[in-house]
């Protein structure tokens, strides 16, 4: 196997467009980390990924934090809960929705996936997320500002080590991280979202402008799981051969 570096950072999402939870440790399952985006504000009239609230429509979304609380089940994720701007605590209820619904004309609707719902896929085109602290400097280097890497929404944040394999030479390949393996699909072609600031939701257009510009609009890699498996921080990755 050829070592590419360890895992630095790990975050979930279990909100779609919220905050997340930035983690020591977690489970990669088939469609994922382990509850990632299990929960979602939808329109109704509408189907497929159109459906969806996102926080580009909605910036506020990224004020509102979610984690999970408990530990969960093959079957059942725990329920989750939410830290509004405000400081209040919220459950998935009709208080949340009351305070989405503000925001927006078109009438929301809350859907919790469950583990082994089919619809399940954490990442808008595939099951994971990954970019790099190379990529992250590359950036800084080209945009003139240190990019917080909360606006990529990555689940892992990889640690290459000196002279390792970029992500220009992952696509198609398998990774080996913790106990999961991944399979590298595609790159994530970057939207206005990387734009907003997760803090004070200021738009800095010069963003997308520099990663569309210099870096052909991507940013980070899709990857769909091969091997399911625990993974923490501090864990090496490798690609497999």
């Amino acid at each position: 196997m050829l070592p590419l570096g360890e895992i630095e950072q790990i975050w979930r999402y279990p909100v779609k467009s919220f905050a997340g939870e930035r983690l020591e440790s977690c489970r990669i399952e088939t469609y994922g980390l382990y509850g990632d985006r299990s929960h979602a504000f939808i329109d109704e009239t509408k189907e497929g990924w159109s459906r969806y609230f996102f926080a580009r429509q909605i910036p506020v979304m990224l004020r509102y934090r979610a984690r999970l609380i408990g530990e969960g089940t093959e079957r059942e994720f725990p329920p989750v809960e939410i830290m509004a701007p405000d400081g209040r605590t919220l459950g998935w209820d009709e208080r949340l929705l009351r305070d989405m619904q503000a925001h927006s004309r078109q009438n929301m609707s809350m859907i919790r996936y469950g583990p082994l719902h089919p619809d399940l896929l954490a990442v808008d085109a595939g099951s994971l997320l990954i970019v790099t602290d190379a990529s992250l400097r590359k950036l800084e280097h080209l945009w003139g500002k240190k990019p917080d890497p909360r606006r990529f929404r990555a689940n892992v944040v990889v640690s290459l080590a000196e002279n390792a394999l970029t992500e220009n030479g992952w696509i198609g390949k398998r990774l080996r991280m913790g106990d999961a393996e991944l399979q590298v699909d595609d790159w994530c072609e970057r939207c206005k979202m990387i734009a907003i600031d997760p803090d004070t939701l200021e738009y800095d257009a010069s963003l997308l402008k520099t990663v569309h510009e210099e870096m052909d609009g991507r940013f980070g890699v899709y990857a769909s799981v091969k091997k399911t498996g625990p993974i923490r921080v501090g864990d090496q990755v490798y690609v497999v051969d």
